[in-house]
């Protein structure tokens, strides 16, 4: 039965990563978009364990700091039942001081290893983010290397084979304006004409005038 559900899960696993691959060979950017939207959640989670990591730093460095003051007290009374004659107490003091000496020595191990892994992690959450970052300006590179591609592919499928009927429409639009502009200028020359021949009779009688005047 196990072997039966394993077989299941691998096919379906399998078919989710063949339609991933088809679906990124269609949209790249897309699939660009999706990483880098999986790739923000891993960069959060290691934030959240870089903010873990520094309360549990704080509280290694409060239980080291109390075992140390806890010691030096048990030391200190353990002195002070020795002077007395206190075997009991003198005792009771001494392993208490042995106690929280080696609870400090501990704590001091963890503190350390602890602020080494805070170095460690902080340096890979800095290289996520460099990483982040180039992973975003790259999209941007490649949206403006897709946004050529695809302009290039409309133009060319308008000015050949499938798009004849869209470039047969700009040749119709382009005769269309040509006729527009022969009407409005055969418009603006009969517009026009009869004021251009008056002005030439006007002109023709003055010159007569002025040759009649000339001939007394």
């Amino acid at each position: 039965m196990e072997n039966i559900f394993t077989r299941i899960k691998n096919s379906i696993s399998a078919d989710i990563h063949q339609f991933m691959d088809q679906k990124e060979e269609k949209n790249p950017i897309a699939a660009l978009n999706n990483y880098l939207r999986q790739s923000e959640a891993e960069k959060e989670k290691v934030k959240k364990l870089l903010e873990r990591h520094y309360k549990l730093k704080k509280e290694f460095a409060n239980e080291y700091v109390l075992a140390e003051e806890q010691a030096e007290k048990r030391q200190k009374q353990a002195d002070i039942a020795k002077k007395a004659n206190e075997e009991e107490l003198y005792q009771y003091a001494t392993k208490e001081f042995e106690e929280y000496n080696r609870r400090a020595s501990r704590m001091k191990v963890s503190l350390e290893n602890t602020a080494h892994q805070i170095e460690q992690l902080e340096e890979k959450y800095k290289e996520m983010n460099h990483k982040l970052k180039d992973m975003h300006l790259k999209r941007m590179e490649l949206m403006g290397r897709e946004n050529v591609a695809r302009t290039n592919q409309e133009m060319n499928r308008v000015l050949e084979g499938d798009g004849q009927s869209a470039y047969n429409r700009f040749n119709e639009l382009e005769n269309f304006i040509d006729r527009i502009e022969k009407q409005v200028n055969k418009a603006y020359y009969e517009s026009t004409f009869d004021q251009r021949i008056a002005e030439l009779e006007r002109e023709i009688d003055f010159d007569n005038s002025q040759g009649g005047k000339g001939n007394l």
